[in-house]
């Protein structure tokens, strides 16, 4: 079977779990067809993250009249949930719903952005976050990470403004109006506005350390004890530092960019460089309870940490700690590459085929390090994430992942994008098309600094 075959029956397995109530379509979390109690509309595991895969599959082939009406559907359920939206992240809420729609080429950006707006707290900055609880966090804490925070929202509205946001205004009944015209230049003014200050808020949370700068998950002040740090992609200091940098660059603001450089200086120093890579801790102070020490995934590991090298080579930084971006990009991927991944080394290692947290995710970051690159190791190695998925692949087109602490280890398969079959397809549709010496990848706003580099 071809990769691209697989993905073809691993979105058929995707439609046929879709179903529709009054507000449009949406997907359970696993195939146990349940219906989520909440983020219905996320990109993570909810049907917004269908975007993403139908905007893989346009440079494939042509939508079917069943995905030209998913496609339509995913775009009103998202539009009509933004007024009452008062979640902001990238994984589930107004910024995951600028990536769907921007992915959809659909209308209503403008709306997320506005929304967002309404929803800042101007006087302490930022947007206070509900999971933040007691007794951990003090009331109405902040976030500054690049999925639940105020990175996030940068990131959003920095995408938005790439777009020249609400990019599909162009797909309105009556193009080329006052209305639409009037739509688009508020969309970039409120994205312009809003990456001011959340860049500013973020600059106002840096920590300075002796080797540089450095940003946790939330502020320190609102700890009610002593914070343990997640300094990867996801949840802490690379996440930061990538979209710093990017937005340093793209809103010509240098001060942006050093902090970016000097977030990265202090990276370096939390990290293992061997000959075999370089690799960061996924928590800080680690401890038994956590799992393993190191992982090599997009979220916590090397995968998703070099995005925020390749970020800080877009924006031209000549150097990290006497050595370029690409030197240390090469590193996190060499030490993804001698970790033993794919492999099941031992029980709980690389137990996830998924986008996030496995398989799927490494082999994109690593046909992005080709595309930018012509590095045959790049290729090669997301080659072999994809043989993998197919070994691990259901005769039915969908995986499941495993854990090895229950009676029964394999979980439920999952069904969305960060954790599922829709964003394992997405990836095997992509390899497929690269094998046969189509070029073009999609952007989106996580990964657009290292597609054009």
């Amino acid at each position: 079977m071809t990769y691209g075959e697989l993905a073809e029956r691993s979105w058929s397995w995707v439609v046929s779990q879709v179903r529709w109530d009054d507000d449009g379509p949406w997907i359970p979390e696993s195939g146990d067809g349940a219906k989520p109690e909440e983020y219905v509309e996320g990109m993570h595991s909810g049907i917004g993250g269908l975007a993403h895969v139908l905007a893989e599959i346009r440079l494939v082939r042509p939508w079917t009249s069943e995905e030209q009406q998913l496609a339509a559907g995913i775009a009103a359920r998202i539009r009509s949930a933004i007024p009452a939206d008062t979640t902001i992240t990238y994984f589930d809420g107004l910024v995951s719903s600028i990536g769907v729609l921007t992915a959809l080429e659909e209308p209503g950006s403008a709306a997320a952005l506005d929304r967002l707006f309404e929803l800042v707290d101007d006087e302490r900055g930022g947007w206070a976050q509900s999971f933040l609880e007691p007794p951990k966090y003090h009331e109405n804490a902040r976030c500054n990470d690049v999925t639940l925070g105020t990175a996030s929202v940068l990131m959003g509205a920095l995408w938005a403004l790439r777009r020249s946001p609400d990019v599909a205004v162009r797909r309105d009944p009556h193009p080329g109006g006052e209305a639409e015209r009037q739509v688009a230049h508020r969309a970039r003014r409120l994205a312009r506005r809003l990456t001011g200050w959340t860049a500013d808020w973020l600059l106002a949370e840096q920590e300075v350390t002796p080797a540089g700068l450095n940003w946790l998950f939330a502020p320190r002040r609102f700890y009610t004890g002593e914070p343990t740090e997640m300094p990867n992609f996801s949840h802490g200091l690379a996440g930061i530092v990538a979209v710093l940098a990017a937005a340093g660059a793209e809103l010509d603001r240098p001060e942006l960019v050093d902090a970016a450089r000097r977030g990265a200086e202090h990276l370096v120093t939390l990290g293992i460089t061997d000959d075999q890579g370089f690799r960061v801790p996924r928590v800080i102070p680690w401890a038994e309870r956590h799992g393993d020490e190191f992982t090599y995934n997009w979220c916590h590991g090397g995968a998703g940490t070099a995005s925020a090298f390749s970020a800080l080579e877009y924006a031209g930084v000549p150097q990290i700690a006497g050595e370029t971006p690409a030197a240390w990009r090469r590193r996190c991927l060499d030490g993804v590459r001698y970790s033993g991944i794919p492999e099941r080394l031992r029980p709980g290692f690389w137990d996830n085929d998924g986008r996030c947290c496995g398989t799927a995710g490494v082999g994109d970051a690593f046909l992005d390090a080709w595309q930018g690159d012509g590095d045959e190791r790049d290729l090669e190695f997301a080659v072999r994430m994809g043989d993998t998925l197919v070994d691990h692949a259901s005769p039915e087109g969908y995986w499941q992942f495993v854990e090895h602490r229950n009676e029964d280890p394999l979980l439920p398969p999952g069904v969305g994008w960060m954790q599922g079959a829709a964003g394992i397809a997405a990836y095997l549709f992509r390899l497929q098309r690269v094998l046969d010496g189509d070029q073009r990848a999609v952007e989106r706003m996580d990964n657009w600094w290292g597609l054009t580099r």
